[in-house]
């Protein structure tokens, strides 16, 4: 496959303190060679990788490092340096695979279904064969007591339920995004699509699970919250510096950190797509690694993250009690 040249930015200067047992140019032990990333396979081979990885762009201070390449590649390498596991909350928003041709509706205008080749299916069996693999990387990168999230449609997410099951997980809750403002079906020929789902999942039966239930209480009115989360699409505004075809709506993902994690938390996300993940940490004060094969959206991605550091400097959100190396007291779960 011919390589295309990746624009390679100047690492941020470093901290005074360092947040990792590692130099923090270089905190999960990738290579750091500034090569191109490409896909070389749609599920990681059995051989040793040869690919060398950099962050495309990183914030030491704040503990922000995003990375360009196949995540099942960069993912094996971080459990390499961690085998027993570094992030306490992972997001994933996989490939749905519904690039199929079709069409559907986005702002009023009938457009295609395609987004690339990271999204054609490869059929049933090879689809699921990749998402396991994916979450079985995940498993191993989790802290005892961490959580991953997962979102789909209806085309991925009996997939994804299926793979949590066979790898182990204990899935916590089905949350229902509903969307106030979906879009119209063109075909008229079923019912309107306006609902996605989300799996929380701790990593097994065994663990136990951060889960700040006051807090979620406080956002509900003082009542128990449910499983059916009412947000909008992505606001436009989101989508000013660069979006992407499955962008998240930040409040919908500062939801979720803020229901299983602390301030100062680290948490990935493997298809960070246009940086929506990396926005929501920034906003709450979790630390954040994120990973994408596109150069496209790892550029929207830096743009995204720069200007949410920029608005959130003069704050206290990244006050030393947040990043030091105190954490909160976490709530955790019962173990079912």
């Amino acid at each position: 496959m011919a390589k295309t040249q990746a624009k390679h930015r100047r690492p941020k200067q470093k901290s005074a303190a360092s947040k990792f047992p590692v130099a923090e140019n270089n905190p999960f032990g990738i290579d750091t060679a500034p090569e191109v990333i490409e896909r070389d396979s749609f599920v990681a081979s059995d051989q040793p990788s040869t690919t060398l990885f950099t962050p495309v762009w990183q914030d030491s201070e704040h503990g922000v490092w995003l990375y360009r390449g196949n995540c099942l590649s960069i993912m094996d390498r971080i459990v390499e340096r961690y085998p027993d596991g570094i992030f306490d909350m992972i997001f994933a928003d996989p490939p749905y695979f519904l690039s199929n041709g079709g069409i559907t509706c986005h702002a009023g205008r009938m457009v295609s279904v395609n987004k690339g080749d990271w999204d054609k299916s490869r059929g049933p069996e090879e689809n699921h064969n990749f998402n396991r693999e994916w979450l079985k990387r995940c498993q191993q990168l989790l802290r005892p007591n961490g959580t991953v999230w997962v979102t789909g449609t209806m085309h991925i997410i009996f997939s994804i339920g299926f793979a949590m099951q066979e790898l182990g997980y204990k899935v916590l809750n089905d949350v229902i995004w509903w969307k106030t403002n979906p879009a119209p079906h063109l075909a008229c020929r079923y019912l309107q699509h306006a609902t996605e789902t989300a799996l929380w999942a701790r990593k097994s039966e065994e663990s136990r699970h951060v889960f700040h239930y006051a807090e979620m209480k406080r956002l509900n009115g003082g009542k128990q919250m449910q499983n059916v989360w009412r947000f909008p699409s992505v606001p436009r505004l989101e989508k000013a510096l660069g979006g992407h075809p499955t962008q998240k709506p930040v409040a919908l993902l500062r939801r979720m950190i803020e229901c299983c994690s602390n301030p100062g938390d680290l948490i990935l996300d493997p298809f960070m797509g246009s940086g929506s993940t990396g926005v929501a940490c920034v906003e709450t004060g979790r630390r954040f690694v994120g990973i994408d094969v596109d150069p496209t959206y790892c550029e929207t991605a830096i743009l995204r993250t720069e200007a949410a550091l920029r608005s959130t400097r003069q704050g206290s959100v990244f006050g030393s009690t947040r990043l030091g190396s105190s954490q909160p007291t976490k709530t955790e779960g019962e173990p079912a």
